[in-house]
């Protein structure tokens, strides 16, 4: 029996439900994730015996058969034969688990991430006997959903988890608006190599084989690559790419800007065609005392307190040379601050790095109300744009929500037109876009603050969310300052400042 979209979502979401009470809704995802993809490789596993059985009757045998299957399930792993029995259920599911990524230990090693199933102060057992029979109520073999479904039922369990989560939500989930908008600006093309460091659940580089795909292209060409510090959030990732039918990708674990993961044979860091992201937000503690010896840091160290610029360098470094290109979220005070940042900034639109600069809407993202910005790197710029940074103002660009506003489909494709054509879609200023000067930029100390170049019919509405951002960013430099001036007296034996000679 087919399982629609609709069907298929409201069986996930009645998983999720099953938990609700005893599980904090932050943490349903832990748990329903690797439940799904369970569920999904059992049923599978069933699928794929019926047609080696089909084909070879009697003359089967598990040599021929193993050809049939693209997982293998160890004795006594497959969810009926775990889930028919309740007695230390929670035990008996999470040795399965283990034992199922042993025996696939290439493809799928922590793919259910750290979920103690066999806890009951964590997971009661009646909280887990609810979640496995609102699963075993559907079938998710081929014949049954197709990858198309199954992929977006994901995106929709995501999506839902997100809005569960309020704030935590931005450590795994990006609207996919957003991310729509920065894939299709990076326009990604068959025989490419996409990296994401911070790449979460997986949205964008799903995002790349849709655009992709959408577009005419053989997406099986495309290389995909990822990095994720969390361990669950790293697994959700892989799951996704797998429930989406896709099998050339690499997702590691681990901190990217400390030990990034993705390396050559000869211990070198990687090189991409296109590299996208949405890291976390003026990170701190991100690891400054290795970044003067590090490669990376070519055009500077950024401040111990703020790791945006890390993330910049990071991904400008790893840029494919003539033709790599980065497309990569950043809060606007990255766009004008000063001190080693500022530097940075210089260094790289001296070096004609920087593309593009488009600023979006303010409350768009779960972990933030403040307003954020795309910032475009190319290698090698085209001739139109060389010396020169194209200026986007998408500001006007949404559509106000209950608890985030949101960018539709129409907002998003005014953006990508305004950046590919240099010109606002509309006329009627709701994507402003100038194309500047680098000696301008010179002029005004490398500063990229989009309200310097771009006045808009409203200078309140427009100015606000920069001051907002402006604030924030000499709020946190005024703070910083101020720790390590008291650090200092306190190393002096100074108890407060009047005791400093004048």
């Amino acid at each position: 029996m087919t399982v629609s979209l609709q069907d298929l979502e409201t069986r996930l979401w009645a998983a999720a439900n099953a938990l609700r009470g005893p599980v904090d809704p932050a943490d349903f995802k832990t748990y329903v994730f690797p439940m799904l993809f369970w569920k999904w490789i059992s049923d599978t596993w069933d699928w794929e015996h019926a047609q080696a059985v089909a084909e070879f009757g009697d003359d089967l045998n598990d040599e021929v058969e193993a050809d049939f299957h693209r997982f293998e399930l160890p004795a006594l792993t497959h969810w009926r034969d775990v889930t028919t029995k309740t007695d230390n259920l929670g035990s008996r599911v999470g040795k399965a688990l283990d034992k199922i990524q042993q025996a696939n230990a290439e493809t799928l090693a922590s793919i259910f991430g750290d979920a103690a199933w066999g806890n009951k102060e964590r997971l009661p057992e009646n909280a887990l006997v609810n979640l496995i029979q609102a699963f075993d109520g559907v079938v998710l073999n081929p014949d049954s959903v197709s990858n198309d479904i199954l992929g977006q039922a994901y995106e929709y369990l995501l999506k839902n988890f997100a809005d569960e989560s309020g704030k935590k939500a931005g450590e795994f989930f990006t609207p996919r608006a957003v991310v729509r908008l920065a894939v299709r600006i990076l326009n990604p093309q068959p025989g490419e190599s996409v990296y994401d460091p911070a790449c979460g659940s997986g949205g964008m580089l799903v995002e790349t084989i849709n655009t992709v795909r959408a577009g005419g292209g053989d997406t099986r060409t495309l290389r995909l690559y990822g990095q994720e510090v969390n361990l669950t959030t790293s697994a959700i990732a892989r799951m996704n790419l797998f429930l989406h039918d896709i099998e050339d990708f690499k997702i590691v674990r681990g901190d990217t800007l400390r030990s990034p993961g993705l390396r050559n044979a000869d211990g070198s860091l990687s090189h991409f065609d296109a590299l996208i992201a949405n890291p976390p937000f003026s990170l701190k503690n991100w690891g400054a005392d290795i970044w003067a010896a590090d490669p990376r840091g070519t055009w500077g160290v950024p401040p111990a307190t703020n790791g945006d610029f890390a993330w910049i360098e990071h991904m400008v470094y790893s840029m494919a040379p003539g033709h790599g290109r980065v497309a990569v979220v950043m809060p606007h005070g990255a766009l004008f601050r000063g001190g080693a940042e500022g530097r940075i900034r210089e260094a790289l639109i001296e070096q004609d790095k920087i593309e593009a600069v488009i600023g979006l809407a303010g409350n768009l993202f779960y972990s933030t109300s403040i307003p954020a910005c795309i910032i475009v790197f190319r290698a090698s710029k085209n001739k139109e744009r060389k010396g020169h940074v194209l200026f986007v103002d998408g500001s006007a660009r949404f559509t106000k929500g209950r608890n985030q506003n949101q960018m539709s489909d129409d907002d998003v494709a005014a953006l990508v037109e305004a950046y590919t054509t240099g010109k606002d879609p509309d006329g009627d200023g709701g994507a402003q876009v100038r194309l500047v000067p680098t000696e301008e930029i010179k002029t005004n100390g490398y500063d990229l603050n989009i309200g310097r170049y771009i006045k808009t019919t409203s200078d309140e509405q427009t100015d606000l969310p920069t001051a907002l951002a402006a604030y924030q960013a000499a709020r946190e430099a005024r703070i910083a300052s101020e720790a390590a001036l008291f650090e200092r007296l306190d190393a002096a034996g100074i108890a407060n400042l009047g005791d400093i000679d004048e």
